[in-house]
């Protein structure tokens, strides 16, 4: 068994308050579980409100597969115009 972490730390340019920022959270994170069936949770900078970091876990039974899934949920974070990577750092364990 594989499990792979992903940590994200976003940059959110809209974020006027924390209610906007729960917004465009919300929907990146629906997105994420829908498309990749990824567990997803906001775990920093939750008080700020142009600024967050998620992680983002997946589990399977070969490393390749982890890999590409967190990849492309990566590329799917890149393609929304409401955020914008800071930075990303992907673990296997």
């Amino acid at each position: 068994m594989i499990v792979g972490l992903c940590t994200v730390e976003l940059y959110i340019p809209d974020g006027q308050s924390l209610k906007a920022k729960r917004q465009v959270l919300l929907s990146l994170k629906d997105r994420l579980r829908d498309k990749f069936n990824l567990s997803v949770a906001e775990v920093g900078d939750q008080d700020l409100w142009q600024k967050a970091v998620l992680g983002l876990a997946c589990v399977a039974n070969e490393g390749a597969h982890v890999n590409q899934v967190l990849d492309q949920a990566v590329n799917l974070i890149r393609s929304m115009p409401t955020v914008e990577i800071v930075q990303c750092r992907i673990e296997m364990l």
